[in-house]
């Protein structure tokens, strides 16, 4: 038996389930952190379970570089040497190859490239990517595949894509079959109808447990991606898991969950915490700005986290200012915290029949803005 992936409600698209794994299972619609270097960046492996957290994600491309997939192996895999005992899944390292590597060589072999990192040469082939995350042993692995970047010609975005497709079947059959393990497609085609809906369907003759819409959130617009996910989930199964990969900006998934997606990941949330950047319920919050210097109110009000129960702004700009590393290590918590709370307003809307109803509320929170800055004192 691979993974397990049970429906309990609908609304309209949207699905509420449960997926499970060897490591336990995940309420879905479910947002995982990223944790790209086995560590999700600024917090504890037990404070990211505290937010909600059931799942995070791990990189291919980062961690066959540092330490090394066969050091992890045979430290325990990935989840004993991160302390995360919970189900993780694991990128292909596609994307990180195409954004980071350097002097990429791509064929129908694989990619060869040099680390970002040293200079070193290495090789990602379908194979050696499944390989990889078998010893890392990620719950669920991902294909390897090539996201074209933003802009490519038609004819560039088509190639690409049914290299993918070529790839997606070698990774189908390298992959071992476990208990609780499964391997995920990656639907790409850019922004073209026809080539996603190709995709769609070639990968789904192939009978994965999963399958990941993958290209997007790279400079197309929410409109357009919403458009292209309009295209693309329908002809995708019902009873397997959907994972949108790399978007996470609050609003990009109230549309995808209505859109009929069960996975999402993003570095947002962390990212934006080392940059002082916080996600609220009235939105984007930038805690560095001068009027949070004095405000003696919790950084969201609505929030329920340790961080917004226990410190003020004007503390938490202060960290800030001071450079101090407890600063984005508390804002990474309340972003983290801010997501999980999210999707479980989302999977309780969905539940209870009344997604619509709290879709809307969410886009009125958000474009609302940030609680009236407090009078300036002298």
């Amino acid at each position: 038996m691979s993974i397990g992936f049970q429906l309990h409600a609908r609304y309209g698209a949207a699905r509420r389930g449960v997926l499970t794994t060897a490591h336990g299972h995940v309420d879905t619609p479910a947002f995982m952190p990223v944790g790209t270097a086995a560590t999700v960046k600024a917090m504890r492996p037990q404070d990211v379970a505290a937010t909600g957290a059931q799942m995070v994600l791990g990189n291919t491309y980062h961690l066959m570089l540092r330490p090394g997939a066969e050091t992890v192996a045979e430290l325990g895999g990935l989840h004993r040497f991160m302390a995360w005992p919970g189900p993780i899944l694991t990128d292909s390292g596609g994307y990180q190859v195409m954004s980071l590597a350097k002097l990429r060589q791509l064929d129908e072999r694989g990619v060869r490239f040099r680390s970002h990192i040293d200079g070193s040469k290495h090789e990602l082939t379908p194979e050696g990517a499944v390989e990889i995350q078998d010893l890392l042993d990620a719950d669920i692995a991902m294909q390897l595949d090539e996201c074209p970047a933003a802009g490519r010609p038609r004819d560039e975005v088509a190639e690409s894509m049914h290299l993918s497709l070529r790839w997606a079947e070698r990774c189908r059959a390298a992959f071992r079959e476990r208990d609780g393990y499964g391997l995920f497609a990656i639907v790409q085609g850019g922004v073209h109808d026809d080539l996603r809906r190709e995709s769609a369907h070639a990968l789904t003759q192939m009978d994965f447990p999963g399958y990941a819409v993958g290209g997007l959130a790279v400079g197309e617009g929410q409109a357009e991606m919403f458009r292209v996910l309009d295209v693309t989930v329908p002809e995708l199964p019902e009873a397997k898991p959907r994972y949108l990969m790399g978007v996470g900006r609050p609003l990009d998934i109230v549309g995808a969950v209505e859109r009929g997606i069960d996975l999402f990941d993003c570095v947002l949330p962390t990212r934006s915490g080392r940059t002082a950047q916080a996600f609220t319920h009235g939105g984007a919050v930038n805690i560095r700005n001068a009027r949070h210097r004095r405000d003696p109110r919790p950084l969201d009000p609505a929030c329920g986290c340790g961080v917004c129960s226990t410190v003020s702004r004007a503390y938490l700009n202060h960290l800030i200012r001071a450079g101090e590393m407890l600063g984005p290590m508390l804002l990474t918590e309340h972003n983290v915290f801010f997501y999980q709370t999210l999707m479980r307003r989302l999977r309780d809307a969905i539940a209870a029949g009344a997604l619509a109803e709290e879709a809307a509320r969410i886009r009125a929170q958000q474009a609302a803005g940030d609680i009236a800055p407090m009078e300036a004192k002298a």
